[in-house]
């Protein structure tokens, strides 16, 4: 945990990052696994990992994120996009999933299902969305630490035209709307005005209560 620790307080929102180095793919993919092997409410996973190496790709997203030179200076740019909405098809097909995975089965676990089934597709589709996006929320922690781990350099970003990503890579036919981006990258020896300084955090005691 001492060495988890030391990894987190390595780690920041780098600001500028070495254009001329690739992140290992053995790297990517452990940091893409461990996202896969995240929690999600239900076990459902609504929503999907876009990994675009593709340049093009990446410096047509650029003007539409605030012209944040992370996406085309890493070497990864992964997107997490959330279900447009959940449907009996969706859901059936998770369920469906682990019952052939696990070989059998289980009446509470199809009683859950009919229980799901029964809550989410009448809801709202906007309300899905916001629920399912929440859950790529959990994957971006766990990209955090899992790049932190593997020593990769990233910056998540919010500050991005959703619209406009989803146009350019085709999720909206797909169902996906995009969350958040995260580059993964190496950061640079120069011009990062951030890489140098203190990481500040609130207080254990302003940050923590316990109720003993």
């Amino acid at each position: 945990m001492s060495n988890l620790l030391e990894k987190l307080n390595w780690r920041y929102a780098t600001k500028k990052m070495d254009s001329s180095k690739v992140v290992e793919q053995e790297k990517v993919d452990r940091i893409l696994e461990a996202i896969r092997l995240t929690a999600t409410s239900s076990g459902l996973q609504p929503y999907e990992v876009i990994v675009v190496k593709n340049k093009a790709l990446r410096e047509a997203i650029v003007p539409h994120a605030w012209n944040q030179a992370q996406i085309t200076d890493g070497s990864h740019l992964l997107v997490f996009a959330a279900w447009d909405n959940y449907t009996e098809e969706r859901i059936n097909k998770m369920f469906d999933l682990v019952n052939d995975e696990r070989g059998f089965k289980n009446e509470g676990w199809e009683n859950y299902r009919q229980m799901i089934l029964g809550a989410y597709p009448p809801r709202d589709a906007e309300v899905n969305y916001q629920h399912a996006a929440r859950q790529a929320y959990i994957g971006l922690g766990t990209a955090l630490i899992a790049a932190a781990e593997e020593g990769v350099d990233s910056t998540p970003m919010e500050g991005f035209d959703p619209a406009k990503v989803d146009e350019i890579l085709g999720l909206t036919e797909r169902g996906l709307r995009s969350v958040i981006l995260l580059p993964l990258g190496y950061r640079a020896d120069e011009g990062d005005w951030l890489k140098d300084l203190k990481k500040v955090r609130r207080s254990k005691e302003d940050f923590i209560t316990e109720m003993n």
